[in-house]
C-alpha cells in the first residue's frame, strides 16, 4: 500500500547539550563581555546528512579560529564561544531571518523587504556559501524551531545575562563581538570596527579602538564593509550604558598561509586584541583606573 508514496526524511536532531562554551566567573569580573558567534567547528551528523556540497564548502562561513584568537587575548573577561557552526544556525541573524527557499517554517518575505544577507543566502540558516547551494532538501519547520530553542536563544540569553550583571556591578557594560574576515582589497583595512553607524556604542569606545590600531600600525575602518549584525542590534543599549562593538580581523593577520590553522601572527594579533580590551576597559572605568594610580 505504501509503494510509490514519498516519505519525508526523518527529523534528525542533536542533543540538548549546551552549544556554546562560557569562560569566566558567573559574576563578570570586568565590564567587558566577549562574544565569538561564528567560530564553531562542531558539525553535527544531522547537518552532514543534509549536505549536498562537500563539507569543505562550509569553511568560508567560519570565522576560522576567531575563538583561538579571543582565548589567547582574554584576561579576566567573560567570554562566550559558540561551538555549533554558523552553517547549523547563524547567531548573528535574527530569528525572523528564515529563508523560505530551504525552511518550510519560514514566513515568505517579499524580496524587496529582505535584508541583503537573506537575499544572498546568508539567513538564519545559510542556504549558500561561496556561491554554492548547500542543502539536498528543505528543512521542516520543527527542525529549525529546535535549533532556535536549543542553540540560538540560550546563547543570546547567556550574553544578555552577563551584560546585565556587568552593568549592575560596574555601572557600564561593553560587548566586544569578535569576528574574522577575508583580506579586503590591497591596501584596505585589516581591522573593521562596527558600531552600527553609532547606534550600538558611544563614539568614545570606537575612538579608543582606532587609537590602538593606529599605534599598532594596523589599518582600520569603521562600519565599512561590516557595521555589525544581530548581536549588536539585540544587545546594545547605549542609553542604558550597555554598549556593543563588532571587531572584524583580517584572517591573514593570525592564520597560516592556507588560512586553516593559527599562524605565526597569532601572538601579535592576540596582543592587539588585548590592547583593545584594555583600552575599552580604561574608557569604561576611568575613575577606577585613576583610583589605582
Amino acid at each position: 500500500a505504501l509503494r510509490g508514496r514519498r516519505t519525508r526524511p526523518r527529523l534528525m536532531q542533536v542533543s540538548a547539550t549546551p552549544s556554546f562554551d562560557r569562560h569566566g566567573p558567573a559574576l563578570p569580573a570586568s565590564p567587558i563581555v566577549l562574544s565569538v558567534p561564528h567560530a564553531g567547528r562542531d558539525y553535527p551528523m544531522a547537518l552532514r546528512a543534509a549536505l549536498k556540497a562537500p563539507l569543505a564548502c562550509l569553511l568560508p562561513l567560519e570565522d576560522r579560529h576567531a575563538d583561538t584568537l579571543a582565548l589567547a587575548a582574554r584576561g579576566i573577561e567573560t567570554l562566550f564561544v559558540a561551538t555549533r557552526p554558523r552553517a547549523w544556525i547563524d547567531l548573528n541573524r535574527g530569528e525572523e531571518e528564515r529563508d523560505a527557499r530551504i525552511d518550510e517554517g519560514a514566513v515568505p518575505i517579499p524580496e524587496a523587504a529582505q535584508s541583503l544577507k537573506l537575499r544572498s543566502g546568508l539567513g538564519l540558516v545559510p542556504r549558500r556559501a561561496g556561491g554554492i547551494d548547500l542543502w539536498r532538501r528543505r528543512f521542516a519547520a520543527e527542525e529549525i524551531a529546535t535549533r532556535i530553542a536549543q542553540d540560538h536563544r540560550p546563547y543570546h540569553a547567556a550574553v544578555s545575562e552577563a551584560l546585565a550583571a556587568a552593568r549592575a556591578r560596574f555601572g557600564v557594560a561593553v560587548l566586544v563581538d569578535v569576528h574574522s574576515m577575508p583580506p579586503l582589497a590591497p591596501g584596505g583595512a585589516r581591522l573593521v570596527i562596527g558600531d552600527r553607524f553609532g547606534q550600538a556604542s558611544a563614539a568614545r569606545f570606537v575612538a579608543r579602538i582606532e587609537g590602538v590600531a593606529h599605534a599598532a600600525r594596523v589599518r582600520s575602518a569603521i562600519n565599512t564593509p561590516y557595521a555589525g549584525g544581530h548581536v549588536l542590534e539585540r544587545h546594545a543599549d547605549p542609553a542604558n550604558n550597555i554598549h556593543a562593538i563588532q571587531l572584524e580581523f583580517d584572517r591573514s593577520l593570525y592564520l597560516d598561509r592556507r588560512g586553516d590553522q593559527p599562524g605565526p601572527g597569532l601572538e601579535s594579533t592576540a596582543a592587539l586584541l588585548r590592547a583593545i580590551l584594555d583600552a575599552v576597559a580604561d574608557e569604561a572605568l576611568p575613575l577606577l583606573r585613576r583610583g589605582c594610580e
